[in-house]
């Protein structure tokens, strides 16, 4: 019943554009091409915003004809990035693959103030489903495009294990139901009678139906004849109609995580081998209460395993589920790449700083949770991937950003540039202002903005001054909003969506708005405090928030300032230097330049909307922290959210909205008194 895998056909991938590569479009295709067919490991696509670098690096998947991964920073620049990877290869595999917590908190202690916080997470079931139907496509088929979050270097299972798990079966084979149907359940899939969800099975006499968890629009029926499959449909999971009947099929596991036959059985041994050790070591160093701890938690997690197969946790028990060493790699997404494939990592200068602190963070924190006697050691073989082990799992690499960083620079053999945008549009003109009535300014400034009908986005330093800023000129009667990393990806896109169609003239924040978004209406862009010289307003942060208004030919930065920092007489140097050669260009070839024009649509395609729907009233950090005087939240609202996030032992959450409501109280108070 194992069989092989039904594989598609080899299939190129099919690249479709309305235009031809154009500008400096041709010369770093071409480059890029010749220099991963030569064999070079790392190449850099220099590109300034608006110049196509993402149809650039689309027409080079399709010249190499082999499998993507595509790293972004966070889930919306994701989102973007696989609607566009879907709009020029309809024909091929785009998958998305980003973390599926709509809410997580972390398993975490305290000990200045002896607190221990148990891990708390809401999972998507949809987005769930997106990461299982992309590691089936690996499995499948060569024309796969991943477009995935930094969360990919997270354990995922060992490859090994979930294909060990994969049911094959073909029409005619002999197959006994029963073993059928306990396959079904050691693969995570529940029976049911009634609702026909993915990752559920039923049986109905002689026809089992098994909802894929991995899919919503199909279900795959077995017919038996005795202990033979006789006939295999592929069906409407609602109405039942058969969409094709095959001669085989097979059925992927419900879960990423799979492990061995007696996994269990033989990882017990040596967790009570590690327990032994380090209540001795905790006895010997008179922590006695760590000691005794550690060891009612390791031997209850024991009884669970033994009994259940399952416990609060299990993750960290993983090195021993999975039969690796002390320090061994964990399975990750990248493993399910064949040898061949090619990772393009987009904003390389934000994406590859963020894959090389992830393991520290996560380390620091099971450290304390060591030694405190809440996990055993092995615990801190759960985790992300090394630097070294990622880099290590890089074949070939393009790294693609406006602003690359020294990494990929010095490591790469070549360095496409893309300087001329196709559309003719220079660089926007860049004044630099003075600081000290810069509010007084940018009122004016927006004003005439609104006037013509145009967008603005204003950068601050923090998020409590984006906070008041918007709140400020909401009472001045703008259509403003804030945007900040305390918004989850569902309240992002919507964000940028209205901006865009022109629902709200203004968008206040502090760096969510720089790399890669495509916002082709903004026109005005403002720069507050652009002297604090720091990681917000360094060289590199500059030119990606001044790229976003480079997609209009009435685009216009001020960048308010006291003092001419190195950082901002780089930026507008290079700027001026960037417009300065497409105003040639235009001229040499007679381009008249054109603003971009696109359609306005969700930033998330259907399937990413329907599935971060659920986040838009998760109770996620967001939703409880935007407590600003502006929000709608009554105080007794405000008080029931403190009281859930006390519940939840979410103390951070809790005291924001305690201050939350001590300010609205005190509003009240004023109100009071001035009346």
């Amino acid at each position: 019943m194992k069989g092989e895998i039904k594989l598609f056909k080899q299939k190129h991938f099919v690249l479709h554009s309305q235009w031809p590569p154009s500008g400096d479009q041709p010369q770093a295709i071409d480059a890029l091409t010749k220099s991963i067919n030569s064999g070079n490991r790392f190449q850099t696509l220099k590109g300034v915003t608006g110049s196509g670098k993402t149809f650039t690096v689309a027409n080079v998947i399709a010249n190499l004809n082999r499998p993507a991964l595509v790293l972004a920073h966070n889930k919306t620049l994701a989102a973007q990035l696989y609607s566009e990877f879907k709009a020029f290869f309809p024909e091929n595999a785009v998958k998305y693959f980003v973390s599926y917590y709509d809410y997580y908190q972390p398993e975490a202690y305290i000990p200045q103030s002896d607190t221990y916080i148990e891990k708390d997470a809401s999972i998507n079931d949809r987005i769930e489903r997106l990461r299982l139907s992309a590691t089936k496509a690996l499995i499948e088929r060569h024309d796969v495009i991943v477009v995935a979050s930094v969360s990919c270097i997270y354990g995922l299972g060992l490859k090994e294990s979930y294909e060990e798990a994969i049911i094959s079966f073909k029409a005619g084979e002999k197959v006994d139901e029963r073993e059928f149907l306990s396959r079904l359940v050691a693969n995570y899939y529940e029976r049911t009678d009634y609702t026909p969800e993915p990752g559920k099975f039923r049986v109905r006499g002689d026809t089992v139906e098994v909802f894929p968890a991995y899919e919503d629009e199909t279900c795959v029926r077995l017919t038996f004849f005795d202990d033979e499959i006789e006939r295999i449909d592929i069906t409407h999971p609602v109405s039942g109609h058969v969409i094709e009947s095959v001669k085989e099929a097979s059925i992927f596991p419900a879960k990423h995580y799979i492990t061995q036959e007696d996994a269990i059985a033989n990882s017990i041994p040596k967790i009570q081998e590690e327990l032994a050790k380090i209540e001795s070591d905790f006895t010997a160093k008179g922590k006695l209460v760590e000691a005794q701890r550690i060891k009612m938690r390791t031997l209850y997690d024991i009884e669970m395993l033994t009994e259940a197969g399952y416990c609060s946790g299990i993750e960290n028990y993983s090195v021993y589920l999975d039969g690796r060493k002390h320090g061994q790699p964990p399975g990750t997404l990248i493993d399910f790449f064949p040898d061949d494939f090619l990772m393009i990592v987009d904003e390389s200068h934000i994406t590859l700083p963020q894959v090389h602190a992830m393991f520290n963070g996560d380390r620091a924190r099971k450290n304390t949770l060591v030694e405190n006697g809440f996990r055993l050691p092995s615990c801190t073989d759960n985790r992300p991937l090394t630097w070294e082990e990622f880099e290590s799992k890089i074949k070939q690499a393009v790294f693609v950003s406006a602003t690359p960083g020294d990494y990929e620079l010095h490591s790469s053999s070549v360095t496409a540039e893309q300087i001329i945008r196709p559309t003719g549009i220079p660089d926007p003109e860049v004044k630099v202002l003075p600081a000290l009535n810069q509010i007084d300014d940018l009122i004016d400034r927006l004003r005439d903005n609104v006037k013509r009908g145009e967008r603005s986005l204003v950068l601050t330093l923090t998020k409590k001054a984006s906070e008041d800023l918007a709140d400020y000129l909401r009472e001045l009667k703008f259509r403003v909003k804030y945007i900040h990393s305390e918004l989850n990806t569902f309240e992002r896109a919507e964000l940028i969506r209205d901006l865009r169609a022109g629902k709200i003239d203004v968008l206040v924040g502090i760096n969510l708005l720089r790399e890669g978004m495509d916002l082709p209406e903004v026109t005005f862009v403002a720069i507050l405090d652009a002297d604090r010289e720091g990681y917000l307003r360094s060289y590199r942060s500059l030119i990606q928030i001044m790229g976003r208004a480079a997609r209009n030919i009435n685009s216009r930065i001020v960048l308010y300032a006291d003092v001419m920092t190195d950082s901002i007489a780089h930026a507008v140097n290079e700027t001026m230097t960037r417009r300065k050669k497409q105003i040639a260009f235009n001229k040499k070839n007679g381009i008249t330049p054109v603003s971009v024009t696109k359609s306005v649509r969700d930033l998330l395609p259907p399937e990413l909307a329907a599935a971060y729907e659920g986040e838009k009233h998760s109770g996620s950090s967001v939703s409880v922290k935007k407590t600003r005087a502006s929000d709608r939240m009554s105080v007794s609202e405000l008080e029931r959210a403190m009281w859930d996030a006390v519940d939840k032992l979410d103390f951070e959450r809790a005291a924001i909205l305690r201050d939350a409501i001590a300010e609205r109280e005190q509003a009240m108070k004023r109100k009071r008194e001035t009346e």
